[in-house]
This record gives structure tokens, C-alpha cells and sequence, in this order.
């Protein structure tokens, strides 16, 4: 049972790290990524789509994205959509193609970034550090109806605390990765 525990502890705080290098993604750095218009909702005959499953985003230069809708007439909406999204991006329609050119990042904007990376980071840590407290929940309630000892009680948490530090590791890793991403010019 606490093997079970532990396994799926691994699981939901990788869990955690994986949606963090998702939002990670969605942070813009000095290059065009097609993922930065992944929250892009396109209203398409009356349905909220997202705009990569509507149009083919390509990037043809560094600091270009280039959206061909695959339905001519989802152009408009999709040129709506992503001025409503708040990406600070200003949408070029060319007929039969949106294209964006993406401003090149200030020092300060490179710095606000940087702390929305950290905030990432710190809501990540927490919610490792949430699993953590229902493990240990968990492991002192096995404890209590007298299925695992005191002593493995204690190694247990153990267990728990080294593989929380592993993961924690693991976010201050991405950020730094990402940060040094956005510093470099």
C-alpha cells in the first residue's frame, strides 16, 4: 500500500513539472514558438476551437509566426481571437494568412518574464510540496491502524522528503533553464 503511495506520489509531481515546462512553453522568449498561441480560442461556427487546430502555424522567421487557417473563412475570427487572447501581439491579415511579427524583448520586459517564470516555479514547488503533505497523510495514517511500524513509519517519510527534494530540484532546474533563455539577447 505504501509502495502504491510512493509510485503514485512520482507520478502527480511529475505531473507538476510537466504542466510547468507546458506553461514554460507559453512564456515568450526572443524567438517565434507556434505554442505561444496554444490559450488562442478561435470562435468557429459557434464553437470555441483552438486556432492550431484550425489553421497550420509555421515559423519562417525567427521572430515571425505564420498562420494559414485551413478554412479561408476562419480568417477574420482567427485574426479576432488572437487580438482578444492579450498575447501583446498585433495580428497581420494578408488575405488568405495572418502573420505576426514578434517585437523584439526590452530589458525590462525580459525582467518581468523572468518574474513570471519564478511565480511559475514557486506555484510548482507548491504543488509538489501539496503531494508531499497528503503522502505523509497517507504513510502516519498506515501507521496509526498499526499496518507499517514506527521505524518504517520514519523512512517512509523519509522516502517522501528525499523524492520531494528530487522534484523540487527538477523546477528550479527549468527555471533556471528558461531564465537564462529569456536573458540572452
Amino acid at each position: 500500500m505504501i509502495d502504491e503511495l510512493l509510485l503514485e506520489a512520482e507520478e502527480r509531481m511529475d505531473g507538476a513539472i510537466n504542466a510547468l515546462t507546458r506553461e514554460f512553453s507559453k512564456v515568450r522568449t526572443g524567438r517565434a514558438n507556434p505554442k505561444l498561441l496554444d490559450p488562442v480560442m478561435v470562435n468557429y461556427y459557434g464553437a470555441p476551437t483552438p486556432i492550431n487546430q484550425l489553421a497550420n502555424i509555421s515559423v519562417p522567421e525567427p521572430n515571425q509566426l505564420l498562420i494559414k487557417p485551413y478554412d479561408r473563412s476562419a480568417i477574420k475570427d482567427a485574426e479576432k481571437a488572437i487580438l482578444a487572447a492579450n498575447l501583446g501581439v498585433t495580428p497581420q491579415n494578408e488575405g488568405e494568412q495572418i502573420r505576426i511579427v514578434l517585437p523584439k524583448l526590452t530589458e525590462e520586459t525580459r525582467k518581468t518574464l523572468v518574474k513570471d517564470v519564478k511565480k511559475l516555479t514557486e506555484e510548482a514547488k507548491v504543488a509538489i510540496r501539496n503531494i508531499r503533505r497528503d503522502v505523509n497523510e497517507g504513510i502516519k495514517k498506515a501507521q496509526k491502524a498499526s499496518e507499517i511500524t514506527e521505524d518504517d513509519e520514519k523512512g517512509y517519510l523519509d522516502d517522501v522528503q528525499t523524492l520531494t527534494d528530487q522534484f523540487i530540484e527538477k523546477a528550479e532546474a527549468e527555471m533556471r533553464r528558461k531564465e537564462e533563455d529569456l536573458m540572452q539577447i
